[in-house]
């Protein structure tokens, strides 16, 4: 198995760890809760800052000092509501405890203390077409770079239909050279419809040096240091993944692979 490539390791409580020193990079980090009701899980954020995002189910939150009361309405990530958040600045703490079946993911990045804890959707976020034809996918920006709620943070979803691609035409983000390209690592939290299916991922840089092909299954996290990353989903198969991307400047800047550029719109 690639190191790129991340499987659960467990089915209930924390069975995603991404930090920087395990993946090999300076910027991102990845946890994952499966929880049952009445569990309660607490985090100190350090010195990074993060997003809380409810994939799925519904907790009640504390964190920064403040009640947040319950977050989160859709029970299953393929409703393709948009997602409850909460967003934690670096130096605080948080407390989430199950009300229902529930999974949380932990995005997180750098935090320079420069915004203030809140709440992040439903309200504002609309479910928006990127692409067309058999690349056509669906999102849900929950902070990206028009959002002006964090440091380093960019956390978005995205909803592939059967038999599509996506993260397409193949694209890379691994070099500081703003406004041409931005460095951004990224993760990506796949999930599949029906769950025992599968996609594929590819992360690949123009000289081939990184060439993996992965075959991902509903829950695995694929890690992108550099390179190309498009994701394909089988006919009969729906793909949905959770992004987290950081680097040392918040903004999405990127460059197709020389082969499928003249295919960017």
């Amino acid at each position: 198995m690639t190191d790129l490539l991340r499987k659960p390791f467990g089915t209930h409580g924390k069975v995603h760890e991404i930090t920087p020193q395990t993946a090999g990079w300076r910027y991102v980090g990845f946890g994952l809760y499966r929880l049952r009701p009445g569990d309660v899980v607490s985090e100190q954020t350090g010195d990074t800052e993060v997003i809380l995002v409810m994939v799925e189910g519904k907790a009640k939150f504390t964190g920064a000092g403040k009640d947040w009361g319950e977050l989160g309405d859709r029970m299953s990530v393929f409703e393709k509501t948009p997602p409850h958040s909460l967003y934690l600045p670096n130096g605080t703490d948080w407390t989430a405890e199950a009300t229902t079946d529930c999974i949380i993911a932990v995005c997180a990045a750098p935090g320079k203390g420069g915004h203030e804890a809140r709440r992040i959707g439903p309200e504002g976020i609309a479910l928006t077409q990127r692409g067309e034809g058999t690349n056509t996918r669906y999102i849900n920006n929950i902070a990206m770079e028009n959002e002006d709620y964090c440091d380093s943070l960019l956390v978005t979803e995205v909803f592939t239909p059967a038999g599509n691609w996506s993260s397409f035409p193949s694209h890379r983000h691994d070099e500081d050279d703003f406004p041409n390209i931005t460095y951004l690592e990224e993760t990506y939290y796949h999930r599949l419809n029906p769950a025992d299916g599968f996609a594929v991922q590819r992360v690949y840089t123009d000289d081939l040096q990184l060439n993996e092909t992965m075959a991902v299954h509903d829950g695995d996290v694929t890690l992108v240091p550099r390179g190309h990353h498009p994701c394909g989903a089988p006919y009969g198969f729906e793909l949905y993944y959770l992004n987290v991307m950081a680097g040392p400047l918040r903004k999405w800047r990127f460059i197709a692979a020389p082969p499928v550029a003249h295919l960017m719109k």
